[in-house]
């Protein structure tokens, strides 16, 4: 792998002084990995980047919605050879992204959606606050984009905000037509509520359930299309991948059908990533089961180019349940979100003390960006000893509380505690991966036929931190955009139906008996949890370099244990199973943001480091991560099918 912070990235208010710095900046050097040569015209931001530095980089390590109806429509209209699938496009991921995109191109052709669990279960169905979107006269483009660059710690790129800002209102147009039901003043306008960040209310909504709402309209959309077919409990394993003279070129993904144990290949002339985030990365987070960092694992693996993964959102306020009157009996899968539209209607954060702290640590208060209030937060919890602050909404008119946050009340009230007269015990949790694959304006990757869209995607939107609601609208935005340049793509390829065979198949553990597969589980499961408290000891709020450098090293380590227990007993390195497939995903997703933390000298953003507690002016460059060599690397970060026999 190799790491570096890359010139160029960006023209906002420095642009001429960057231009005229021709040479690559360098922020370490560690030898040992050579990469692979990249071109500059493989991959296009919008501001493209000049002379990426090729910094050598070796980890130390030891070598070598409602309830969903399955869909029951038989897959007559797609080539089949064997276990092997084919498509005209394929979507790995059924979040807004993934969804939006496959109704467009399946009036193109065949579209195969392949989802790791239910289809509705995803970070889409989790978000809570809305889609931010210019449908106000008084609000502008412009006031949009510099509140998005702003928040972004001027790290955004600026064609990428301009494009997701200026075609945002089109897109909830659409998903308006299609049947998505958001809330509506007195009026009959929209409702538009207010989020930190935020200078104007944009934030298009249906309660606190948005991302339900409109994941439930394209599943209805997606269920009435003839040409996309459902494949539930698929899991992704590693994309498939050739070698095209210095091209590499994507022609589909293995995936593991988790309830029959079967291995499916999906072939494709066009595949779109849209698999989501790697929240799971740390013990404690709001997305679903689902977030372990598949998708960027695997196009990392794949060769794409990886930026910008230092940047993890802790979102200020996911619900604390050791506050909570009487606690959830069992420990949750994923913290519930509070969602940010709480403060952004007059909620108010106190300490155990009942003192209200957010104006000592900026003069927006409350209405702070994400990466401001989760820092003050953890601030507040380390000075005062304390697991929890308070979000209080209770001034607020009862009424409008229920009618506003009617999901958040009744989650709390299920544990004894009513929002309209008390506080909301809240603490950070690990949220948004704002980087990720790099992708140009129609969400292409340097992978020929590989396309990128949603939480997995690095487009240069949200720089060091996301202002509050871009999320769903960058999935709804780039989704559209990478639809023309995908069917240009599928009509001048071709695609061999004994393509399936130019790849080793993956094969499931069942030689190795239940009680060796069992022990492999459980050692699995201890591991996973000891990975995600380094990150969350060492990688978390705040950083630094000592610690950074501890994360590192104990990563490795907990890899190396990792592996060599499997191969001991008996684990072949083209072996699948679910967990052991996460796991390797969750390694590889964990180092690539230690290294990109440990690349960025100066705190910006999400990423705050006590040893560069400042912004550097020369240093706001986003952060590039480079294919690398399979020589010396560990399983996760090898293809299977490039694993040594």
């Amino acid at each position: 792998m190799a790491t570096s912070i890359a010139e160029g990235g960006t023209n906002l208010y420095l642009a001429e002084a960057i231009r005229k710095q021709q040479r690559c900046r360098t922020t370490c050097w560690v030898s040992g990995v050579t990469f692979n040569k990249y071109t500059q015209k493989d991959l296009s931001w919008s501001i493209r980047v000049s002379k990426l530095s090729q910094i050598r980089l070796e980890f130390r390590c030891a070598p070598v919605c409602e309830q969903w109806k399955p869909f029951k429509r038989t897959i007559a209209s797609c080539m089949k050879n064997g276990s092997a699938k084919y498509f005209d496009f394929l979507v790995i991921g059924s979040g807004v992204a993934g969804l939006r995109y496959a109704l467009e191109v399946g009036k193109h052709g065949t579209v195969a959606v392949i989802t790791k669990a239910e289809p509705h279960e995803s970070n889409t169905n989790y978000a809570q606050g809305g889609v931010s979107a210019v449908l106000c006269p008084s609000d502008s483009v412009e006031s949009h984009m510099q509140d998005t660059i702003v928040a972004g710690a001027y790290l955004c790129d600026e064609e990428t905000v301009r494009v997701v800002c200026t075609e945002g209102p089109d897109r909830i147009r659409e998903l308006i037509a299609m049947g998505a039901s958001f809330d509506h003043g007195e009026d009959g306008n929209l409702h538009l509520a207010r989020e930190g960040g935020h200078s104007h209310h944009r934030i298009v909504h249906a309660a606190d359930m948005t991302g339900r709402e409109i994941e439930r309209a394209l599943l209805e959309a997606v269920v009435k299309d003839p040409n996309i077919f459902m494949f539930e409990h698929h899991f992704a394993i590693d994309l498939l991948t050739s070698q095209d003279g210095s091209d590499t070129v994507c022609h589909g993904v293995d995936t593991l059908n988790t309830e029959t144990q079967e291995v499916i290949r999906f072939l494709s002339k066009v595949t779109l990533l849209a698999s989501g985030g790697a929240g799971h990365i740390y013990p404690t987070t709001t997305n679903p089961p689902v977030a372990t960092g598949d998708g960027m694992a695997m196009a990392h693996r794949a060769e794409a180019v990886i930026s910008n993964m230092e940047f993890v959102q802790f979102h200020p306020t996911a619900l604390a349940d050791e506050g909570l009157p009487r606690g959830p009996t069992k420990t949750r899968e994923n913290a519930f979100l509070v969602t940010e539209a709480v403060r952004g209607d007059g909620g108010i954060l106190y300490n155990l003390g009942m003192e209200r702290f957010m104006p000592f640590y900026d003069d927006r208060a409350e209405l702070a960006p994400r990466d401001v209030v989760a820092r003050s937060i953890d601030d507040q919890l380390k000075k005062r000893n304390e697991k929890y602050v308070l979000l209080d909404i209770s001034h607020k008119p009862r009424e409008k509380i229920l009618s506003h946050f009617p999901n958040i009340a009744t989650e709390c009230l299920n544990y004894g505690l009513d929002v309209t007269n008390q506080p909301i015990p809240v603490v950070p949790a690990a949220h948004y991966m704002c980087g990720g694959v790099r992708a140009g304006l129609q969400g292409e990757t340097n992978v020929r036929g590989l396309y990128v869209a949603g939480e997995v995607a690095c487009t240069g939107l949200h720089g060091a931190n996301r202002l509050a609601s871009n999320s769903l609208l960058e999935a709804l935005v780039f989704a559209r955009r990478a639809v023309q340049p995908s069917i240009d793509h599928k009509n001048s390829s071709s695609l061999d139906s004994d393509t399936s065979n130019q790849w080793p198949r993956p094969s499931v553990p069942t030689s190795l008996g239940s009680d060796v597969l069992d022990k492999i589980m459980s050692f699995t499961r201890e591991l996973r949890k000891e990975l995600q408290g380094t990150m969350w000891k060492y990688v978390g709020i705040v950083r630094s370099t000592t610690r950074l450098q501890t994360a590192e090293q104990r990563i490795a380590e907990l890899e190396a244990k990792w592996e060599e227990y499997l191969f001991q007993h008996g684990w072949k390195p083209t072996m699948v199973a679910l967990e052991a497939c996460e796991m390797r995903n969750l390694f590889c997703c964990a180092k690539l943001v230690v290294s990109s933390a440990l690349s960025r000298t100066e705190s910006r953003g999400l990423h705050y480091t006590v040893d560069f507690p400042h912004l550097e002016e020369s240093k706001r460059l986003p952060t590039i991560i480079f294919p690398c060599s399979a020589m010396n690397s560990t399983w996760s970060s090898r293809q299977l099918h490039k694993q040594p026999v």
